[in-house]
């Protein structure tokens, strides 16, 4: 078989190795533009998944790289004039050049074909050639280009601005520097990769990259292979006092914007993408040369197992698809964190120092306990101390307390914990009339130990319910229902309890969901609808009637009325449904709200109707009791609500009397595109919070409470809504609560279920195992630097020891 390789990086290189290790007969030719000498960046780092692989499939590579590897446990995070220190990560890491020259040495043992300082030929011309093509050419393939109608790129380039650096300064760890100045936010990642050179990023937000004149020294342009020099120096200054009299070192050092790669496909006919052609991942969550050459080894493991070529790039994609988009959506949050993190800069340094290691929500609170105990415990503690009015009831011990059982004050409620039940639709009211199920539901979740449980999607009319199985209030008959279940719940626990209220607008009047989710309109059974713009949910959906005045009058005054009734009903919270495509928030979202009066238009316009109907709400709601606001903060649609738009709605809306936010999105228009996964929803909470200071409820697959007690700590949210793992389990809160050992105020159980209260014995649970080890291994320390030996690392050491057979 004759196997074309272009591109002659650590991927490439690694591919056309293992190819040839696998298949001696096999013809591996590779094409690198550059010469053998040549390399840019500075550091690779790699995980100890990587390397446990490389090690099985190439022992001789794997015993090169880790005899110069730098190796250490610790990350700092340099912030707020302090240095806080968390341990037990594990990091490997290696320069770029000895990296490929270990490569190039492996491949010419082998007798791989590796032509240096030549371009290789058109992808098609080799495709007609060659057996197989691996296009490993960078970022900005020109094989991914010329076949961009069948590999479908996506090109998400960013906003912010980073360079690639190196400095002569060896960090002892992994180390975040976010330095602060008058025109805004410096951040720095760097790590040590030899005894004498660390990898050093410098990353910048746009506007503060102006601001600070950078964009002047980038505005002239500069030949291949140069960088820039001034942007460098400045950079030496302003970052001084961590360079600590060392110099920062360029290599083709440039300002750079980065780009998410993503592809619809990877493969065509015998042209397969590998490494940063088929994908990236931001470089604040690992290296694009750990997953390129993870892809090398996925690759080649396939042709070797599969009959033929199409099997094998089948089986490559359907492999490593899933490992990559993993990676990338935790790349994405991280990106992401960085991108924004002026959010954050007003945080403790500890909150801080949590905030920045969890934001790929991949690294958790469980987590970090057990690489790092001391420091999660001083996090803890700094929590209890910033809480002390609320948390002197349960002292002693505060420190100890979850974060997720910390007491919360929700405007004029005092909530034991942090954990909310959502509003769920459960379409079992006959005339809008809640009955025993309603009872059964909120009941057992008020026992479960959530410290707020809403009831859910209720009607403030009989054309407002979404569907016939809605509840409503705004009858006597309702108003009593409701009142027998608060009653109940109140007598048994001090879980506070809450409602939702709701016009549906254009989602009035469907069936209810079949099992797969789906509705579709009553037909003949159905109700007028009525909507801020006369616009169907989609096209089997009657037009609903665009709001008159005289409409909105009534609306409103249904809205008071409701209210008025929830009060005298028992509710402690009471909740308007801002989202989802409701009638509120379709006068929110541009998608949704065509109108040319005083209701529409700009965002002043479009707030106009929601402002008015929560002051009338207001006006009538109890002031000890809570008013909460559930928003869709984002439509998931080119053209609806931005960042912007949803920090000046949250704003306005707290101005008018909002307590908090339940910050949620989507379901405003039926051809959304939501990027679904583990807590989701949780960084447009993150956004609203640490970008108004409002209290907000962060909501959407949060199910494990390893992730209620990371977002709460990091800041990202007050409260957490776990929903459909507390369909799964009505108990959720006391068995996370038992999960932790904890057995405070925050989570009691019922006197009559007490003997639950721990966890019942299994299979094996009473064996005792034996000792069968003779002399223990010593634990691994938790903190561990980077001290390379005297003379370790030099940078032109000799390199004829990495061949094979040595």
């Amino acid at each position: 078989m004759r196997v074309a390789v272009i591109g002659g990086g650590p991927g490439g290189l690694y591919f056309a190795a293992l190819a040839k290790q696998l298949s001696p007969r096999w013809d591996v030719t590779v094409w690198e533009r550059n010469a053998a000498d040549d390399t840019f960046g500075f550091g690779v780092v790699f995980s100890d998944e990587t390397l446990d692989g490389i090690a099985q499939a190439d022992p001789e590579i794997f015993a090169a790289m880790s005899e110069e590897f730098a190796r250490w446990s610790d990350i700092d995070v340099c912030y707020g004039g302090q240095v806080l220190t968390s341990g037990g990560h594990g990091f490997a890491a290696l320069g770029r050049k000895r990296l490929l020259q270990i490569l190039q040495q492996r491949c010419a043992a082998l007798g791989v074909d590796v032509r240096y300082s030549t371009q290789a030929p058109p992808a098609a011309e080799l495709a007609a050639e060659y057996d197989l093509v691996v296009a490993s050419d960078g970022v900005r393939s020109a094989t991914r280009e010329h076949f961009a109608d069948r590999f479908g790129p996506d090109l998400d380039e960013r906003g912010s601005r980073y360079m690639w650096l190196g400095t002569d300064r060896v960090f002892e760890a992994f180390t975040f520097i976010v330095a602060e100045a008058d025109f805004g936010t410096l951040q720095v990642h760097a790590y040590p990769f030899d005894g004498k050179r660390s990898t050093f990023i410098v990353e910048i937000d746009e506007a503060a990259w102006r601001r600070a004149g950078f964009d002047t020294f980038a505005a002239r342009d500069l030949p291949p292979g140069t960088s820039d020099e001034e942007s460098i120096r400045l950079c030496e200054e302003l970052l001084a006092d961590h360079l600590d009299g060392h110099r920062l070192l360029p290599n083709n050092s440039k300002w750079l914007r980065f780009t998410t790669v993503r592809n619809r496909s990877w493969q065509h006919g015998n042209v397969v993408l590998l490494g940063d052609a088929a994908h990236t991942a931001h470089f604040s969550i690992g290296s694009g040369t750990k997953l390129a050459m993870e892809d090398a080894l996925a690759l080649a493991a396939c042709l070797h197992e599969h009959p033929d070529v199409p099997a094998a790039l089948s089986a490559y994609e359907a492999e490593r698809r899933p490992v990559v988009e993993s990676t990338q959506r935790a790349a994405q949050a991280s990106l992401e964190w960085f991108e924004n993190v002026g959010r954050y800069t007003g945080q403790d340094p500890h909150q801080f120092a949590f905030n920045l290691l969890t934001r790929s929500r991949r690294v958790t609170y469980d987590n970090l306990r057990v690489r790092d105990g001391e420091f999660t415990a001083a996090v803890d503690s700094w929590l209890a101390e910033a809480e002390e009015p609320l948390t002197a009831a349960v002292r002693p011990g505060a420190v100890s307390v979850p974060p997720m059982f910390r007491p919360f004050q929700l405007g004029g409620l005092h909530l034991r914990n942090r954990v909310v039940v959502p509003p769920t639709a459960l379409y079992t009211a006959r005339d809008g009339v809640p009955g025993d199920f309603d009872l059964v539901h909120l009941s057992t979740r008020a026992l479960g130990g959530s410290a707020l449980v809403f009831a859910g999607m209720t009607a403030v009319s009989p054309q407002g319910r979404a569907t016939p199985g809605c509840p409503g209030l705004y009858t006597d008959g309702q108003e009593a229902a409701w009142r027998r279940i608060t009653d109940f719940v109140h007598q048994q626990s001090d879980t506070c309890l809450g409602i939702q209220l709701t016009h549906a607008g254009r989602r009035a009047a469907t069936t209810t969901p079949r099992p797969d989710g789906g509705s579709g309109p009553l037909g003949d059974d159905g109700w007028p609808t009525i909507a801020a713009s006369a616009l169907p949910w989609n096209e089997a959906d009657p037009v609903p009637r665009e709001a008159t005045r005289t409409d909105m009058d009534e609306i409103a005054r249904d809205f008071t009325a409701a209210a008025e009734r929830a009060h005298r009903a028992g509710f402690d919270v009471l909740e308007l449904q801002y989202g989802h495509g409701h009638l509120m928030s379709g006068f929110l979202s541009p998608l949704t709200n065509l109108r040319t009066d005083a209701y529409g238009g700009t965002l002043e316009g479009r707030l106009r109707f929601p402002l008015e109907v929560l002051r009338a709400v207001r006006a009538v709601w109890p002031a000890g009791k809570a008013l909460v606001i559930r928003i869709s903060a984002a439509d998931w649609a080119e053209g609806g609500t931005s960042e912007a738009d949803v920090v000046e709605i949250c704003r306005a809306l707290a101005d008018a009397g909002a307590d908090a936010l339940d910050v949620s999105t989507g379901e405003v228009v039926a051809h959304e595109r939501p990027r679904y996964g583990r807590s989701y929803q949780t960084p447009f909470a993150d956004l609203v919070r640490n970008a108004t200071g409002i209290p907000t409820i962060a909501v959407g697959a949060i199910s494990t409470y390893d992730d209620v007690n990371s977002i709460i700590l990091a800041g990202r949210a007050d409260l957490c809504a776990v929903g459909r793992a507390q369909l799964h389990d009505p108990l959720w809160t006391l068995h996370a609560a038992a999960a932790q050992d904890y057995t405070g105020p925050g989570a009691t159980w019922p006197h009559s279920w007490k003997a639950g209260s721990g966890k019942p014995p299994g299979a094996r649970t009473d064996r005792v195992p034996p000792r069968l080890q003779l002399l223990r291994e010593a634990p691994v320390p938790v903190h561990q630097r980077w001290l390379p030996r005297p003379g370790a690392g030099l940078p032109d050491a000799d390199l004829s020891g990495a061949t094979s057979g040595r």
